[in-house]
């Protein structure tokens, strides 16, 4: 059966960015050579792609929730309360790293990886479709990480950044037809969001933190800075979802994505090298256009985002 017979003529360009990004995940990981991928291998890269499965989809299932029952403001509660109960224990052990972050980098780790983000990346899947979301926001990242940290590139990941600037503008160019204002705002929000990913990015690595650690005190903080204030000024509104969204929303965003994916990913760092999985996290967003090209099932609301 033919490709194009399974994806919908008017996602073609959408599906470009993907491809492109699937190769600018292999010049960044600098896999110049053909392997052949054994079963031990397998065996040993499967914490890794179960990992950027769930990150992969987040778009797709996030997008479902704010186009149905809930909102940016719920997301961000039920990722952050069960998360930040959840990783309570880690930072009452190691602390809030304040002599190695600083009250800044504290406030820049809060804003880039906490509900400041969430809200960011949720209110542009309103405006704009989620195989947007997932080539502009884990899409350009490393390319803002790179902007931000000005850490010095081989050729092969500077290949890798100029193949993250065509596929933006290939994003721009494949929606010149159906273009409208919306979308504009949602694929902004969508940059905007990573762009505190990677600042958060930046910080996390400049003081040495390991990523569940940073994690953890992103979660608790928002924790307690936001969700106590979500739930007396929007609090009914949550209650009155249906419970079944609910309880998927809390387990997806606040245990799958941010607690069980980052242990599987440090799973395959240590049976693969940081180089073997960093090649996974440079996978997410083909992945994430695919996933999202699959569910749209060739509709489109007025905003150009697939309608449920």
């Amino acid at each position: 059966m033919a490709i194009g017979s399974l994806v919908p003529a008017r996602y073609a360009w959408s599906g470009v960015p993907a491809v492109l990004l699937w190769v600018c995940a292999l010049a960044r990981a600098g896999l110049v050579t053909v392997t052949v991928i054994g079963a031990t291998y397998l065996r040993s890269a499967l914490p890794g792609l179960a990992a950027m499965s769930i990150w992969a989809s987040w778009s797709a299932v996030t997008w479902f929730a704010v186009t149905t029952n809930l909102d940016a403001w719920d997301i961000a509660a039920l990722r952050f309360g069960p998360a930040g109960l959840a990783l309570l224990p880690v930072v009452v052990s190691r602390g809030l790293a304040l002599e190695r972050l600083g009250w800044s980098g504290l406030a820049i780790m809060l804003a880039g990886g906490g509900v400041p983000y969430v809200l960011l990346a949720a209110m542009g899947l309103h405006f704009a479709p989620a195989y947007d979301q997932g080539a502009l926001n884990p899409g350009c990242m490393p390319l803002l990480v790179a902007l931000l940290s000005r850490e010095s590139l081989t050729r092969a990941r500077k290949f890798g950044q100029l193949l993250i600037i065509a596929a933006v503008v290939i994003i721009i160019g494949g929606h010149a037809v159906h273009w409208s204002g919306a979308r504009l705002v949602g694929d902004m929000l969508f940059l905007g969001a990573s762009l505190l990913w990677a600042s958060f990015v930046v910080v996390m690595r400049e003081a040495r933190l390991d990523p569940l650690h940073a994690v953890a005190i992103v979660a608790l903080g928002s924790l307690v800075g936001y969700v106590p204030i979500y739930l007396v000024w929007h609090g009914a509104r949550l209650l009155a979802a249906p419970l079944d969204a609910i309880l998927l929303q809390a387990v997806f965003q606040g245990v799958l994505v941010t607690i069980v994916s980052l242990l599987l990913f440090g799973r395959a760092m240590a049976r693969l090298g940081a180089s073997g999985a960093a090649a996974f996290g440079a996978g997410v967003p083909a992945l994430s256009g695919l996933i999202a090209i699959c569910l749209a099932n060739g509709r489109t609301g007025s905003t150009g985002a697939p309608s449920g």
